[in-house]
């Protein structure tokens, strides 16, 4: 991340991420995780592959992530290292209106993420991060705490 952004400038990233922006966290399965499962949060941007030059220029100023292009010619720039999570969102939250929910819920997971010791902190996580599906317009997600 660029120090010192101009609040300009962390007020547009802001207004991206409400745009063209997702914010969420997933609990794929993976019996390599002690509770049976990976938590993966996510921030991801969106945009067109004909602007990536202009989307690389936004996406420097953030410089917490990866670009990728997709089969069907979008972009994606994706923010998924917890610290980098936390950074981002630290600098475009008091912009944020239409994802404020998200915000609020990804970082209150973050600090359940903090607080498992057991199996019932990480069914409490679950139930957090099944949260996201009533935000978001997620029609893909398959596992919820309601199947576990």
């Amino acid at each position: 991340m660029k120090k010192n952004l101009s609040s300009i400038k962390r007020a547009y990233l802001a207004g991206f991420l409400d745009g063209d922006g997702s914010i969420y966290v997933r609990a794929k399965l993976n019996s390599d995780y002690r509770y049976g499962f990976q938590v993966a949060p996510a921030i991801i941007l969106f945009q067109s592959a004909k602007d990536r030059s202009k989307f690389e220029e936004v996406c420097s100023l953030i410089n917490l992530g990866y670009i990728r292009t997709r089969n069907d010619g979008i972009l994606e720039y994706t923010i998924n290292k917890i610290d980098n999570i936390i950074e981002f969102l630290k600098l475009v939250e008091p912009f944020v209106i239409l994802k404020r929910k998200q915000v609020v819920l990804m970082k209150q997971i973050i600090e359940q993420k903090k607080k498992v010791k057991q199996q019932k902190d990480f069914e409490a996580l679950l139930k957090l991060i099944d949260s996201f599906r009533e935000l978001n317009y997620s029609k893909r997600r398959k596992i919820r705490t309601l199947t576990l």
